[in-house]
């Protein structure tokens, strides 16, 4: 990974990240608070990749490519075609947030790893979403607990140019910044149960739409199966329901459409006084 320890918020203890070593937790997933603005769209400088850095994204993207036909939803392969991602190498920031802007208004900010809740939220409130630019490396293909370019780019950016996912987005991230108590629990499995693992029902049957399943290999094999109890998506079933990162999601739930879920989530987050 390019970013190291030092790049972190210089007011973050120190003795967080020592003491996730000596407790075997990945430094990585310890979140950053940003100490300043972040470079946007096409003030993002491309970094010079190496070829096993760009062999690496060639390998994901056509290992996902492969298995997802079928499988991910009509809006996600759409996205990935309007953004011109293939597998020549790892894409430009700057490249794809010109395309975000296009499609739905977002644009694409650098940032050098994964994020604490309020710098984030700050930037998907004003519909900027946050991307590392770095790739793993060979020996986390498969499995990664930090975040990376392919997560973000691959997972996420696709969908952010469907109108709807695109709105929904940018309320949620201003309704997270006012959230308190439950309210922040009851966003976090929506988020989850959504922009991460969120299903779609289309004419052609259910489709896979969330970040979490387009950029696992185990996951997009898992979750159409019969190992995974499909509900109907609910607004209020779903923030109920609890969850664990380091296992196969056993538990979905499937929209009807996009508008759904905005209707839903407009109506609840104005009971709840988060609407922007």
């Amino acid at each position: 990974m390019k970013d190291s320890l030092n790049e972190l918020h210089p007011t973050a203890p120190l003795s967080a990240y020592e003491k996730a070593v000596e407790e075997g937790v990945d430094p990585r997933c310890i979140p950053q608070y940003l100490d300043g603005p972040v470079p946007v769209g096409s003030d993002i400088v491309k970094p010079v990749y190496s070829d096993q850095h760009n062999e690496n994204w060639k390998h994901l993207f056509n290992r996902q490519m492969d298995l997802l036909p079928g499988r991910a939803g009509e809006a996600y392969m759409h996205g990935v075609h309007l953004m011109g991602m293939n597998d020549g190498g790892i894409p430009a920031l700057a490249d794809l947030s010109n395309a975000l802007n296009s499609a739905t208004g977002w644009q694409v900010g650098r940032i050098p790893g994964l994020l604490h809740e309020k710098d984030f939220f700050d930037l998907i409130s004003k519909r900027n979403f946050p991307s590392t630019d770095y790739i793993r490396e060979e020996n986390e293909l498969d499995y990664t607990p930090a975040p990376d370019c392919f997560h973000d780019m691959f997972g996420h950016m696709p969908m952010l140019a469907q109108p709807s996912v695109a709105d929904f987005y940018q309320m949620f991230g201003q309704s997270a910044l006012h959230a308190t108590g439950m309210q922040q629990t009851h966003l976090e499995r929506l988020h989850w149960f959504t922009i991460e693992f969120g299903l779609i029902r289309q004419a052609e049957g259910l489709r896979v739409f969330g970040a979490g399943i387009m950029s696992s290999k185990e996951e997009a094999l898992h979750a159409l199966s019969d190992e995974v109890e499909v509900i109907p998506f609910s607004l209020e079933t779903v923030i109920q329901q609890e969850y664990e990162v380091w296992n196969l999601q056993p538990t979905l739930f499937a929209l009807d459409s996009f508008d759904q879920l905005v209707d839903e989530f407009r109506f609840w987050s104005s009971k709840q006084g988060l609407a922007a």
